[in-house]
């Protein structure tokens, strides 16, 4: 039976002192019998004392991005062995961000999706297409081309250290919005499109998140729908109140 995930992407927000308030309060208020797993990824700085500080609780820590090599000359990465080394075990890749400001091809985050599972980390691949693509009608073309490239090469096995996380960009931060139903329409497209390539077994398997402005009023009706998971949550993850409405939601 596939989990059910709500992940708080903090992007480049919060200092550490910032870092610990805010798991403070998700520590004392996310009930201990949320049927949701929960994830926070602060930023890298941040990692170790998020690791220690939620040490014992219902909250994993996950990882912004990788590098894909292992070690070397490339000033400012990090690496998936340094992550581990801080007790990280999970990596978001493929974010919209990533994709659009720093120009990360399908290739690069098939890498660094081989990094991870070498290092036994379990992977939140992102993918979605941008209002263009939507507007044009060539929005399934553009999520099943990204998971091929950026996913499809791996083995079955691999599979179990996988979470999906669909991200209509065209849908944030635009004035556009997305439908639970059309989030519905295109988690089941990603479904199918797993399925007839890994099977029914692993179709049915992996979790699928809605990455496309899930809010506290909205995160309710998203979550209801049949091949919605959970949320990859950025803004209202930065937010403790917004953040556990949007957890006990599902």
């Amino acid at each position: 039976m596939r989990k059910k995930i709500v992940a708080g992407n903090w992007k480049m927000h919060k200092n550490a002192a910032q870092t610990k308030d805010l798991l403070n309060q998700l520590l004392s208020e996310i009930p201990a019998e949320t049927s949701a797993h929960v994830f926070v990824a602060p930023t890298f700085i941040n990692l170790a004392s998020a690791v220690e500080n939620l040490t014992h609780s219902n909250i994993s820590v996950a990882a912004q991005n990788v590098h894909q090599a292992e070690s070397g000359a490339f000033t400012g990465e990090i690496s998936a062995d340094m992550l581990k080394s801080v007790g990280v075990k999970t990596v978001i890749l493929g974010h919209s961000e990533r994709r659009s400001i720093f120009h990360e091809t399908d290739a690069l985050i098939a890498s660094k999706v081989n990094t991870a599972l070498v290092h036994d980390m379990t992977v939140i691949f992102c993918f979605g297409e941008e209002l263009k693509d939507r507007q044009s009608g060539n929005h399934f073309n553009i999520v099943e081309n990204q998971l091929r490239d950026g996913l499809f090469h791996i083995q079955a096995k691999d599979w179990e250290k996988i979470v999906l996380a669909y991200e209509p960009v065209w849908a944030i931060g635009t004035g556009e919005t997305a439908s639970p139903d059309q989030a519905q329409e295109m988690h089941e497209f990603i479904r199918e499109t797993v399925r007839k390539a890994f099977g029914s077994d692993i179709a049915e398997d992996v979790s699928i998140l809605y990455g496309g402005s899930v809010k506290p009023d909205n995160a309710k009706e998203i979550f209801s729908k049949p091949d919605v998971d959970g949320g990859l949550i950025g803004g209202a993850a930065l937010n403790a109140k917004d953040f556990i409405s949007i957890v006990t939601s599902i």
